[in-house]
């Protein structure tokens, strides 16, 4: 599932190419994929609309249209938002830009979501997420304080949306990496050493992850189609049974929160 690195190089990477494009038609090729509102009110809504700002909350990108709405993309486990010069064959949605090419919204497993609303801010899901990794607000000593209180185990912890918005699965694996703690302790066990480092390690991650434009370890590519580079360098995700690139003891892998979740026995305490 795209995190927070990959939905911040897609909404970079259309700040860059289609900000100010005018939409001149939508087609909708498979209406499941939009929520609201109806798919007939959603295509005459967008049309001769202009994109005007590309925004993130989490892992949700909202697109400000000159109308006043706000296009909501949920790219949830497949989904791509690609811009290019020719109709995308996974696409389910496609607006046909001014300057000739388009921008396709591909999702091959129908999980993806549209959504066209007024105030995105004001959406469920949005209102209940915790806070943003990378904004300045969000402190060492904010992340410790929200950590003491917590008895449940730190890697699903990490992945809960309304606790820090933004970090799934891959992201908590290589942070809890990077700092040295084992995934199954319990948030408030740790010590204020380990808060700090693992503070340090989730801006780390994430910073770099964003720097090489993502992990493509699935269906992933950043706004022009093209796959990330961070997945070339992680260090725990899906190494099961391979060497520790620091200590060349085994990775192993357990269940945790429903999810795999590989580590090193040695070096993650």
């Amino acid at each position: 599932m795209p995190e927070l690195p990959e939905v911040e190089t897609i909404r970079r990477d259309l700040i860059r190419d289609v900000k100010g494009k005018k939409v001149k038609d939508v087609e909708i090729l498979n209406p499941r994929v939009i929520k609201e509102p109806s798919p007939s009110e959603f295509k005459r809504r967008i049309k001769g609309s202009s994109f005007r700002d590309f925004l993130r909350r989490a892992k949700v990108l909202a697109i400000k249209l000159s109308s006043g709405d706000y296009l909501v993309v949920h790219l949830r486990m497949t989904g791509q938002l690609v811009y290019s010069a020719k109709k995308e064959e996974k696409a389910r949605v496609i607006f046909d830009l001014s300057g000739g090419k388009y921008l396709s919204f591909n999702d091959q497993r129908l999980f993806a979501e549209l959504r066209l609303v007024r105030d995105w801010q004001k959406m469920k899901f949005v209102k209940g997420l915790g806070p943003e990794p990378l904004e300045k607000s969000f402190t060492a000593g904010k992340f410790g304080d929200i950590l003491k209180n917590k008895k449940t185990k730190i890697k699903p912890l990490l992945m809960d949306q309304t606790f820090i918005a933004g970090i799934g699965n891959l992201y908590a694996q290589e942070a809890l990496f990077q700092a040295g703690i084992s995934p199954g302790r319990a948030a408030n066990k740790l010590n204020d050493a380990e808060v700090k480092k693992l503070y340090t390690a989730i801006q780390k991650v994430l910073h770099d992850a964003i720097r090489y434009h993502g992990s493509s370890v699935d269906e992933y590519v950043n706004g022009r189609g093209e796959k990330g580079e961070y997945h070339l360098r992680l260090k725990v995700y899906g190494r099961e049974g391979k060497p520790c690139s620091r200590c060349k003891s085994k990775i192993k892998k357990v269940s945790m929160g429903g999810r795999g979740t590989c580590f090193c026995p040695k070096c993650q305490k």
